[in-house]
């Protein structure tokens, strides 16, 4: 069942539960043997094509081949390296937060257990970048250069005015599914309904995000936050924050906002 509020994402899914296993990967796309796969979606709607959950897997080797999705992912467990085309190689380890576009040519290379947070587009029928290696593997930091955001709308934010900074990493040919990070001094916004999917990872800072009705979700370095469209959605931070994100604005509402986030 998808999540219709907001969400804290767990390595075991809901409530702690265990993961359960998932159909096995099809061989023809393996250079190793089959592993085994678990996860849990906390979204899967067909309709858009989005998934977003938690997956954990034993070692395994793909084929060089196009990536089918585009895909955020924030690795809580082991390491992993993703060989492109060419011979750039990019590894990823436990706490460390990618993206890999959809139609880089790659073979992904996982020598011991991994699990992760991730959050899929598979854009079946909407057009991709003609030259994805123009992105190659993502791989958002803190400490990467950010621009200001200027901010119109005030509707949205109760009291001062932050300043806040953020740098887009990535944005599908869509313009739905993109990927960056975001700074903000403290600022609070009233609930109001969520207008896209988002799954917040937070590197920095704390903030409390509820939906206004005495649901209150505190949200801290090393924590994600998954928030449905649709969904009341109220956020607060009493201290600087900086979250990397995934988000996901189906094609009707696709505009860039210049609201604070």
């Amino acid at each position: 069942m998808n999540v219709e509020k907001v969400t804290r994402f767990s390595p075991d899914g809901p409530d702690d539960a265990a993961l359960v296993e998932w159909p096995a990967m099809d061989a023809a796309n393996l250079e190793s043997d089959v592993p085994v796969q678990r996860g849990h979606f906390y979204l899967n709607d067909e309709s858009l094509g989005l998934m977003a959950g938690v997956w954990d897997c034993t070692p395994f080797t793909s084929i060089m081949r196009p990536y089918p999705v585009d895909e955020f992912m924030h690795l809580l467990e082991g390491s992993l390296t993703i060989e492109q085309e060419g011979g750039t190689a990019t590894t990823v380890s436990a706490g460390d937060t990618f993206a890999i576009p959809k139609g880089l040519v790659c073979r992904w290379v996982q020598t011991e257990h991994v699990r992760k947070f991730f959050m899929i587009s598979s854009n079946t029928d909407g057009e991709t970048h003609d030259n994805p290696a123009q992105f190659g593997v993502m791989c958002p930091k803190a400490t990467d250069p950010v621009t200001p955001i200027v901010i119109t709308d005030t509707s949205l934010i109760l009291g001062a005015v932050p300043e806040q900074h953020r740098h887009a990493y990535y944005t599908d040919k869509t313009g739905q599914f993109s990927v960056g990070i975001w700074h903000s001094e403290p600022f609070e916004r009233p609930v109001y309904e969520f207008d896209h999917y988002d799954l917040m990872y937070i590197v920095k800072g704390v903030a409390t995000v509820s939906d206004g009705a005495g649901d209150d979700q505190v949200f801290k370095a090393g924590e994600a936050v998954f928030v449905p469209k649709g969904a009341p959605y109220k956020w607060k931070n009493d201290e600087f924050v900086t979250k990397i994100f995934c988000a996901f604005t189906p094609k009707k509402t696709a505009q860039v906002s210049n609201a604070a986030e």
